[in-house]
């Protein structure tokens, strides 16, 4: 499967709409994602959300199936990015999160500030946690009780890498 990664563009907003309200996609993601998702929501994604640090689609054969994406710390924290990723359920356990993740390492300016990239998971989201792993990053940090998303309360998981 030959994955690619793209800046989102117009045109992409029905299937970001499509893919952003299933909830097996957005369970474990930032509630900075809208429930519903709408066209609205999704413009602005592509015309200013999308624009601000490392952030691609995932395409295959022209069609989106998901994002990964880099966003670089302020201040003190500006030599670590929190990377995430996001992909249509249906692409799920083929090794596609993985590719982009190790694909989006290489679109990070070998100039640019950032040393490190972190991530954090939700306790309870194999998957997630899976794509991390198998691209090199370690667990490096527990935190019982930490979130709350939708009333309910999860861990939190920190896996970090360095980076050039």
């Amino acid at each position: 499967m030959n994955i690619t990664l793209r800046p989102f563009m117009k045109g992409d907003e029905a299937k970001l709409v499509d893919i952003l309200n299933n909830p097996n996609v957005t369970r474990y993601l930032s509630q900075r994602i809208p429930q519903p998702y709408t066209l609205e929501d999704a413009a602005w994604w592509i015309n200013d959300g999308s624009t601000q640090g490392y952030i691609f689609a995932i395409v295959l054969d022209d069609q989106l199936l998901g994002c990964v994406g880099a966003e670089p710390g302020q201040f003190e924290h500006v030599i670590t990015a929190e990377v995430g990723y996001w992909l249509a359920e249906n692409y799920w356990g083929q090794g596609i999160a993985t590719s982009a993740l190790e694909m989006l390492e290489q679109r990070i300016p070998k100039n640019s500030n950032v040393k490190r990239l972190q991530a954090s998971v939700f306790e309870g989201n194999k998957g997630s946690s899976r794509v991390l792993e198998k691209s090199g990053y370690e667990k490096q940090g527990y935190f019982p009780q930490a979130v709350c998303k939708n009333s309910e309360t999860y861990d939190l998981i920190i896996y970090g890498k360095a980076i050039s």
